[in-house]
């Protein structure tokens, strides 16, 4: 007996279409085969679907069973052909048929319950994107499919419930989507940071533009609260953006059982011991890094000195592209990485140099052996350098009432959310969302210049002998500062501001 259950395989972000061929033969030796490029979770399926169908009172056919995978050429990965394996074979022992333009997609339990299967979101726009109708998976998984409209999404408990249901017994109730709460992710509010109010405007023009910072200061000056303050002031992720980040958490498996749509924006801080696939991605089957997990998100580097160098340059091509190509012998994938690169760094290995009160032991050479730790290509790839100064004693004591006076995040988030709506909807043709991911045909298009602002400009360019790089990511600083003014055209003040977060070598 021949049966054909559709299901799916998942490379990157994006889905191909896979046939479970189930073949039972009344002839031959009882063997169980999986064929078609499976991997070890796929090539294990036998002995869990063996154990699900005998453990849900379902007597598992001494049978030869040939399971084909097709294509056969196309690599199979993960736990997820579990289901279709199992109702192909009982398609063979129990009478029942499958509803047409049906998808299944899960991984089954010893004991015959389905557990939650990573990817169920891109099984659902695959679907839709081909027509299917139905989708059975696991309970645990249907919320998070149950986000694409339009598709009947079948939440299953075990295989002894789907079996009930499709021999006509008890119904199975589709999934309604349940939408989580939306939630700003905020470890700290700028409120609560005493003084560094320079840094502060500096992480509100980079929450604003979407543009990356480079903070240099002594230990203890307060570069990692600021850091973890930033996502407290990023409004919420917005539709297409949500849509973005939440694929990339359902191809990676970091979407907790009955969850949703991502509406936070992400906040990824890896440890400096991290290997560059790790930050960047890949391995036998290529998975995201850090930088695409970051994606529409911040990417925190603490102690940026102290990452690899080679770890730290694989980011230079991704930083400027938006997106990471991985490519292995069997494969090709893309992952996209727009994200706010916040990096922060002591200036010197003791951290003391050029302190106002602390001497430094480091060496001259010491001090230059550490800086170069960084190149300057990616140093010239980060938008604003901001040095991050000790605070003063005197501010440290201030009362409870007195930091009621201070801004709080929620405040300078209302700014940047404005700021955010005026470029999403003068990018709205562009295919780009905020100023720091323009080119230079939008620079001349959005970018419009006053005279004084315009001399200033080419005055501060020769000067400092900037890079074209420079030149333009000093426009785009330019333009979100005059967002954030309300400002139409480009002033000369947000040319001299936006030069200020220039490095002195850049």
């Amino acid at each position: 007996m021949f049966i054909k259950i559709p299901s799916v395989a998942n490379s990157g972000l994006d889905s191909i279409g896979v046939d479970v061929e189930v073949n039972v033969l009344k002839r031959g030796m009882p063997t169980f085969e999986i064929v078609g490029l499976p991997a070890k979770a796929v090539s294990e399926s036998k002995e869990r679907v063996r154990a699900a169908i005998n453990n849900s009172n379902i007597k598992f056919p001494p049978r030869k069973i040939i399971v084909n995978l097709a294509p056969a050429d196309v690599p199979k990965e993960g736990s997820c052909y579990d289901l279709p394996i199992a109702i192909g074979i009982l398609l063979a022992v129990l009478d029942f048929k499958i509803p047409e333009r049906s998808l299944f997609f899960g991984e089954l339990s010893l004991d015959g319950s389905l557990r939650h299967t990573k990817g169920a979101l891109l099984l659902a726009l695959f679907a839709k994107q081909n027509g299917f109708e139905n989708i059975f998976l696991p309970e645990s998984s249907a919320n998070e499919a149950a986000v694409v409209k339009d598709i009947n999404i079948y939440p299953v408990k075990n295989l002894k419930q789907i079996a009930d249901f499709l021999s006509g017994g008890e119904k199975i109730e589709r999934a309604k989507y349940i939408e989580g709460s939306e939630t700003v992710f905020q470890e700290s509010d700028m409120r609560d940071i005493v003084g560094q109010e320079s840094a502060k405007r500096a992480l509100e023009i980079a929450a604003a533009g979407g543009h990356n910072i480079f903070m240099v200061g002594g230990p203890g000056s307060g570069k990692t609260m600021l850091s973890r303050a930033l996502p407290g002031i990023l409004p919420l992720l917005d539709e297409e953006e949500s849509l973005e980040v939440t694929k990339i958490y359902s191809s990676s498996g970091n979407i907790p059982p009955g969850g949703s749509l991502i509406k936070t924006r992400p906040f990824r801080s890896p440890h400096h011991t991290i290997s560059s696939v790790g930050l960047i991605g890949g391995g036998t089957s290529p998975a995201p890094g850090e930088i695409t997990l970051a994606h529409r998100g911040v990417l925190f580097l603490d102690e940026l000195n102290e990452f690899q160098r080679s770890t730290l340059e694989a980011m230079r091509q991704p930083i400027e592209d938006g997106y990471v190509s991985i490519s292995r012998s069997k494969e090709r994938v893309v992952y996209p990485s727009k994200y706010i690169l916040v990096a922060s760094a002591n200036p010197c290995p003791c951290g003391y140099f050029n302190h106002e009160t602390k001497s430094c032991h480091c060496t001259e050479r010491e001090v230059e052996k550490y800086r170069k730790r960084i190149s300057g290509p990616l140093l010239d790839r980060m938008d604003m350098h901001m040095d991050v100064p000790d605070v003063e004693t005197e501010k440290l004591s201030l009362k409870s009432k007195e930091k009621e006076n201070m801004e709080s995040s929620e405040n300078i988030r209302k700014r940047v959310e404005k700021a955010r709506e005026v470029q999403k909807e003068r990018f709205k043709e562009d295919g780009i969302l905020t100023n720091s991911e323009m080119k230079n045909k939008h620079i001349e298009k959005h970018a419009f210049l006053t005279k004084d602002a315009e001399k200033l400009l080419q005055s501060a360019s020769s000067k400092f002998s900037f890079s074209a790089r420079s030149y333009f990511k000093v426009l785009k600083l330019s333009r979100t500062i005059a967002d954030i003014d309300e400002k139409e055209n480009v002033e000369s003040g947000h040319v001299a501001e936006a030069l200020q977060y220039k490095a002195q070598d850049n």
